[in-house]
């Protein structure tokens, strides 16, 4: 989206990338990030399924911060020591008055002044016993984007459905003629008439092969039996994870 203008709330917090997405939301200073790509998802939507489900997941676990608790935060430009109090100088650099601000809305900021000539010593507790009750005119949570509140009042995101992510070994690549993860057609030399294997590795296990001749099955049946091999190999692999 243009800069300045929110994302969707169909696209909040996640942003397309040239394998998929990824998801990056920070919540207190905290950088939450997560990718989901196309190949590991089988296919853009059902990777950005995934991606909307984990950012709805996040929002829901972990809501913005109170308005209130971060009013209170100290500001870097802050010299008093106390979140919304602030030291009134003259030019001179004498002290004039303590000052209570509270940021409440766009077209509310509270503000009371109070003069030392007047109160001496005490302004400055005055000030910070009125910046105490500012505060509790501040309600709600932080607003980091309008579909927040949406996300986190709608029922608790669900993946059913969905297929489960690829691991790397199930994830078609780009140099692969067969279509299909773990098959290969192998031709040891020229005039070999060659095979399809059927290779998956698992972690701890090592690696189980299978190979088919065309020579004994016939090009398209050794492809096809190459292909149900692997797909048993891999039913066996989750269930020995």
């Amino acid at each position: 989206m243009p800069k300045g203008i929110p994302n969707s709330q169909q696209m909040y917090g996640i942003y397309r990338r040239p394998w998929g997405f990824e998801v990056s939301i920070v919540r207190n200073g905290e950088r939450h990030r997560a990718l989901f790509g196309e190949a590991s998802h089988g296919g853009l939507d059902q990777a950005l399924q995934h991606a909307q489900a984990w950012r709805d997941a996040l929002v829901q676990r972990l809501p913005p911060p109170l308005r209130r608790a971060r009013a209170q935060k100290l500001r870097v430009d802050n010299k008093s020591g106390m979140p919304g109090v602030f030291r009134l100088l003259a030019p001179n650099g004498r002290l004039l008055g303590w000052l209570a601000k509270t940021y409440i809305a766009h077209d509310q900021i509270l503000r009371a002044l109070f003069p030392v000539s007047g109160a001496g010593s005490a302004a400055r507790s005055m000030a910070e016993h009125e910046r105490a009750q500012q505060l509790n005119q501040m309600k709600g949570r932080a607003t980091v984007h309008p579909a927040e509140e949406a996300i986190r009042k709608a029922p608790p995101p669900s993946t059913d459905g969905l297929a489960p992510k690829r691991s790397r070994s199930e994830v078609v690549r780009r140099t692969n003629t067969s279509g299909v993860s773990g098959v290969a057609f192998k031709s040891p030399r020229p005039e070999h008439p060659g095979y399809w294997l059927a290779m998956t590795y698992t972690t701890g296990k090592g690696t189980t092969s299978k190979a088919f001749s065309v020579a004994k099955h016939g090009y398209d049946k050794a492809k096809e039996l190459a292909i149900a091999e692997r797909r048993r190999q891999l039913e066996d692999k989750h269930e020995q994870c």
